[in-house]
């Protein structure tokens, strides 16, 4: 018997490591897709510069051979202008960029449906996604900035929560979001969140507890490629602070990052509006050293072990260095996996536990594509 095939047109915001891995899946998965009756139609892709979009987004898109060049072409970060066969596009630039995309939203919210899906890491995007909400499309995010943003903001995104999945915003491909909007639908009461949510303060942490310094781990993770090239936006927790906030939101906190207590593993005088990556990494981060070992030997002494974890209790919400019993779910964490324990009124004596890879372009791509095909019922 002949099925229809179910067309999901999408637009890509953001062509980094995360966005490129997203494309190869889609490309990848065509035959998977195609017995499942579903076509994952790319009619556009941007950048932070341009927007190339197919010549009649209705009824043509990107080819797969086109996709697998935007991928080749991104990986040197060098700009979608440089792609070939771009005569059959159409190519806006900068200040037309944002408007472009909600044209093409305006015409397919109401006709086919559209994803519109954000892989940038942009605090910028938030315009043209609450504006694509209001014409009936649909968002998917692995960006976190647009959920951090203001609270008029936030409603604004989730105010059809039908149309938006933002899976991939913590955890990477872990099912955090799914299981906490179960969990409150059910209406099981939330007491507590904690979670390390962070891969690279997760690895620091373990490493720490072994008796190495931190500069030395610092160091170490950075050439592996665990942390970003300045170490400190990281250990600064921000990006375990924006996790904290979109869980705290989505639990009904109404709060802003101001709300949260950060805890950085760095002191202000060696910030990076006053000290340089390369004297941080050489001299500046040794100063830690000591009252990181220390601290570690204090919890030793206690049989606990110190993670960098989130924790939302009642009002409470805070980003910081915590003492955690050694046989805990988190004390015995190791590398960079991500960790959360829910507890609640049904997860009280044993909290719900979900582990598992927490970063990397792969698991981050893969969120991303389960909740485009997630959200495959709103398409014609």
């Amino acid at each position: 018997m002949m099925t229809t095939m179910k067309n999901i047109p999408l637009v890509l915001m953001g062509c980094g490591g995360v966005g490129r891995q997203l494309l190869q899946h889609i490309v990848y998965c065509r035959s998977l897709h195609a017995k499942l009756g579903i076509h994952l139609r790319v009619v556009g892709v941007c950048d932070s510069k341009s927007l190339v979009v197919a010549s009649d987004v209705l009824t043509k898109e990107l080819n797969d051979n086109f996709l697998s060049e935007i991928c080749r072409v991104k990986v040197d970060g060098s700009s979608l202008l440089k792609l070939g066969g771009l005569g059959e596009c159409q190519v806006f630039m900068n200040s037309e960029l944002k408007e472009k995309l909600v044209d093409v939203a305006s015409v397919m919210g109401k006709s086919t449906g559209l994803a519109v899906v954000d892989c940038s890491a942009s605090s910028e995007t938030v315009e043209v996604l609450t504006r694509v909400v209001e014409l009936g499309c649909c968002i998917v995010l692995a960006n976190k900035k647009p959920l951090t943003s203001t609270m008029e903001d936030y409603y604004k995104l989730v105010s059809h929560p039908r149309r938006i999945r933002h899976e991939s915003t913590v955890g990477a491909g872990l099912p955090v979001i799914a299981s906490l909007n179960r969990i409150l639908l059910s209406g099981d009461l939330i007491h507590r969140i904690i979670g390390s949510l962070s891969g690279t303060l997760g690895y620091v942490m373990s490493e720490v507890e072994d008796g190495k310094p931190l500069s030395q781990v610092v160091r170490a993770a950075r050439s592996l490629g665990y942390t970003e090239p300045d170490p400190r936006d990281d250990l600064s927790g921000m990006d375990v602070a924006r996790k904290a906030l979109i869980l705290a939101r989505l639990l009904g906190r109404r709060i802003n990052m101001d709300s949260i207590k950060i805890e950085s593993l760095y002191p202000e005088e060696m910030s990076p509006n006053v000290m340089s990556v390369e004297d941080f990494l050489s001299t500046g981060i040794s100063l830690i050293d000591n009252d990181i070992r220390e601290r570690v030997r204090k919890a030793s002494l206690n049989g606990n072990v110190l993670r960098y974890v989130c924790m939302i209790e009642g009002s409470r919400c805070e980003v910081g260095i915590q003492e955690l019993p050694k046989n805990s779910a988190l004390g015995r964490l190791r590398g960079s996996d991500n960790v959360l324990e829910i507890s609640s009124r049904c997860y009280n004596e044993q909290p719900l536990v979900i582990q598992g890879a927490g970063a990397g372009n792969d698991t981050t791509a893969a969120g991303v594509l389960a909740d485009i095909l997630d959200i495959q019922d709103l398409f014609s």
